[in-house]
C-alpha cells in the first residue's frame, strides 16, 4: 500500500508576550510565510505555527506593574502578536499560547517521559532576567559583567533546581548534524555551533525553585519547582500538533520540515530541543534555518541607541509588499543585512516603482491603445526557473527574488529592443505589423503572467494585481499605481530646488 504523502510543518519562535512585536520577529514570520505559499502552490498540505511564551518571571513582573495577573495580563499581551502575524501577511494554522491549558498538561506529561534523564542538583551561575538564562563564567567575564541585549548587570544565583542531562545525547545530536538527519541552516552556523558541542553538551537547569520563579508550570510531583522556560517553550512545536494525546495529527506533520528561528537562540534549538526529541523517542527536525539580525546602518539595533525601526510603520507607509519585498530581497535569508531609508525608499521608488510597476502599465496600456484590451495568443517560451527553485528549496529566498527580478529587467529591455510602439506605427500600411505587434503583446503579458507565479510567495498583492490584470485575456483598467513615488525620508529629485 502506498504510503501517503507526508504533510508539510514550519514553525516560528513563539516570543514572550510581554514585549512589542519587532522587526526579528517579522522577519521569522515572513521567511516562513514565503515558505508555505511556495509549498501551497506546489500542491503540498503545510501546517504553519506561531505562537507566544507566556511563563516566566519578566512576565509576572510586567503583570504586577500593571497590577493585573500574570494570566490575565497574557490574555491582553497576545493580542498585539497576533494582530502584528496578520498585518505582515502570514498565512499560519495554529496559534499556541504556552499557557493553553492542553500545553500546559502535554508539558508535564513531557517532564515525566523525561524523567530517566532528568535529576536533582544545586546551581550557581550568572543569571540574565532578560534571556530568562544563565551564562558561564567566561561569558560574563568577556561581556564585563553586563548583559550587551538589556544593558543589565548578570546576576549571581545559586539554588536547587532539576537538571535535563542534555550530555547523553551529545554523541546523537552530532550524528545526526553530521549525516543530514537534522540540518541547521547556514552552513558555517551549523559548524559553529558543533565547535560549540565538540567536547559535548552541557546538562541544562530545567527547573527553578517556586520562590524564585513564581509564574510557570509546576513540576510534577513537586510543587515547589516550577518549570523554567526551554522545556515548556520548546515543547510547542509538538504541542500545538496535538502530542501527546492526539497521534493520528502530530505524526502526520512531525518531524517539521524547516523551523525559523534567530541565530540568537539557536544554541537551544539545536542543543536542548534535539536531546528533548530523541528522549521522548520522537525524530528530529529536518532543518533549522538560523537567520541572521537586521543592522541600520551598520549598527546593531538598540533600543537605547534609539536606532530602533517600527515594521508598522513601513508598512503602513509604503504597503505591505513593498516591506515584504525589501526583507526578502535586500536582507539576506541566511545572514545578517542592513536597513536604512535611503536604501529602503531607493529600492522602492526603483526596483519596485520603475523596474515593476513601471512595466505593468506599459504593458496593460499598450493592449489598451492598440488592441482594445484583448491579449492575443502567442506561443508562451517558458523561461528556465531552475536557479529560482533551487534557491526557494535552498531556503536562500533573497537569491530566488534575484532571479524574478533578471526576468523583469530582462523584459523590459526586450520592450525596449522590439519598440512595439513603433510596430504600432506601420498598422493599415504593413500588413504584418498587426499580427506582430499582437505576438509581441502576448508574449508580455504571458512573461508578466509568470513572474505574478514567481512573487507569490513574496509579494501576495502584487502577484494578485498581475494576475487580475493579464490572466482572462482581456485586460482591466486598473485604479491608481501600484508603487507610487514615495519620498518620505529622502529627497524627491524632481521637488523644486528651494
Amino acid at each position: 500500500m502506498e504510503q501517503p504523502q507526508k504533510k508539510l510543518y514550519i514553525t516560528t519562535a513563539i516570543p514572550y508576550v510581554n514585549g512589542a512585536p519587532h522587526i526579528g520577529h517579522a522577519i521569522d514570520y515572513m521567511l516562513a510565510d514565503i515558505w508555505t505559499r511556495y509549498q501551497r502552490q506546489n500542491g503540498h498540505e503545510v501546517r504553519f505555527q506561531v505562537g507566544t511564551d507566556e511563563h516566566g518571571n519578566k512576565i509576572s513582573a510586567k503583570a504586577a506593574e500593571e497590577g493585573l495577573d500574570p494570566k490575565a495580563y497574557t490574555d491582553k499581551m497576545y493580542l498585539n502578536f497576533e494582530n502584528f502575524i496578520k498585518k505582515v501577511g502570514a498565512q499560519y494554522t495554529d496559534f499556541i499560547r504556552t499557557t493553553d491549558e492542553h500545553h500546559v498538561q502535554s508539558v508535564q506529561y513531557i517532564w515525566e517521559q523525561l524523567k530517566p534523564y532528568i535529576y536533582k542538583g544545586a546551581y550557581s551561575g550568572w543569571y540574565c532576567m532578560g534571556h530568562e538564562a544563565f551564562f558561564t563564567n567566561n561569558e560574563v567575564q568577556a561581556l564585563a559583567g553586563i548583559c550587551p541585549d538589556h544593558q543589565t548587570p548578570f546576576e549571581q544565583v545559586s539554588e536547587e533546581n532539576y537538571f535535563f542531562k542534555t550530555s547523553a545525547f551529545t554523541d546523537q545530536i552530532k550524528e545526526a548534524i553530521n549525516n543530514g538527519t537534522m540540518q541547521i541552516v547556514p552552513e558555517f552556523r551549523q559548524n559553529e555551533f558543533l565547535e560549540l558541542i565538540k567536547d559535548g553538551t552541557p546538562d541544562v537547569s530545567i527547573s527553578r525553585p517556586k520562590k524564585n520563579l513564581t509564574w510557570g508550570i509546576p513540576v510534577p510531583g513537586d510543587p515547589e519547582q516550577i518549570m523554567y522556560v526551554w522545556l515548556d517553550a520548546l515543547a510547542n512545536y509538538i504541542t500545538v500538533l496535538g502530542y501527546p494525546d492526539r497521534p493520528e495529527e502530530y505524526k502526520s506533520f512531525w518531524p517539521a520540515d524547516v523551523q525559523v528561528i534567530g541565530k540568537d537562540i539557536l544554541r537551544f534549538h539545536a542543543g536542548i530541543w534535539p536531546a528533548m526529541l530523541l528522549g521522548l523517542g520522537l525524530e528530529l527536525p529536518k532543518k533549522l534555518l538560523a537567520h541572521g539580525f537586521v543592522n541600520i546602518g551598520g549598527s546593531k539595533i538598540s533600543k537605547s541607541v534609539g536606532n530602533v525601526i517600527d515594521p508598522n510603520e513601513i508598512i503602513d507607509q509604503y504597503g505591505l509588499d513593498a516591506f515584504r519585498y525589501f526583507f526578502s530581497r535586500h536582507i539576506p535569508t541566511q545572514d545578517d543585512g542592513d536597513f536604512t531609508w535611503e536604501k529602503f525608499e531607493t529600492a522602492y521608488n526603483g526596483e519596485l516603482g520603475n523596474d515593476l510597476g513601471n512595466l505593468i502599465q506599459r504593458v496593460a496600456s499598450m493592449i489598451l491603445r492598440y488592441q482594445a484590451g484583448v491579449i492575443g495568443d502567442s506561443q508562451q517560451t517558458e523561461h528556465d526557473m531552475t536557479n529560482y527553485h533551487r534557491a526557494m528549496e535552498a531556503l536562500e529566498f533573497n537569491k530566488a527574488i534575484d532571479e524574478v527580478w533578471n526576468k523583469i529587467r530582462s523584459l523590459n529591455q526586450y520592450i525596449d529592443n522590439v519598440k512595439p510602439w513603433i510596430v504600432a506605427k506601420g498598422i493599415g500600411t504593413d500588413p504584418e505589423a498587426e499580427p506582430h505587434l499582437a505576438e509581441i503583446l502576448a508574449h508580455c503579458a504571458g512573461a508578466l503572467v509568470q513572474i505574478g507565479d514567481l512573487l507569490l510567495p513574496f509579494m501576495p498583492g502584487t502577484a494578485a494585481y498581475i494576475h487580475e490584470t493579464f490572466e482572462t485575456g482581456v485586460v482591466k483598467q486598473s485604479e491608481g499605481v501600484l508603487f507610487p513615488k514615495r519620498y518620505i525620508h529622502t529627497a524627491d529629485p524632481h521637488a523644486a530646488k528651494q
